[in-house]
């Protein structure tokens, strides 16, 4: 069974642990089965890619790496940080807003 997870796909969030902590970026790609997200510009990892048809070059590429979805959080750009999510009911559909402020993210 897949967790669910507190992010999606183009979601903003701040990273809140690791050698990137304060980053900021867009959520590329999301994993649930793993718990894991791809985000925008963070924890960069040198990748060996060999040439796969003639005349291509292979060489050290520089690609995004998954991180686990719980050293993520939810940016809201009213309060300027990282924040909790709540759900509220809007006219009977559920909608994520920012635990402190209220703004709908």
């Amino acid at each position: 069974m897949e967790k669910q997870l507190h992010v999606k796909k183009d979601d903003t969030v701040i990273v809140i642990s690791g050698e990137d902590k304060g980053k900021r970026g867009k959520v590329v790609e999301v994993s649930p089965k793993e718990g894991k997200v791809i985000v925008e510009g963070v924890n960069i990892v040198s990748k060996h890619v060999k040439p796969r048809r003639q005349g291509e070059t292979g060489g050290i590429v520089k690609v995004e790496g998954a991180m686990y979805a719980s050293k993520v959080q939810l940016y809201c750009d009213k309060c300027n940080k990282g924040v909790r999510v709540k759900t509220n009911v809007v006219d009977g559909k559920k909608v994520r807003v920012c635990a402190k402020c209220g703004k709908e993210l």
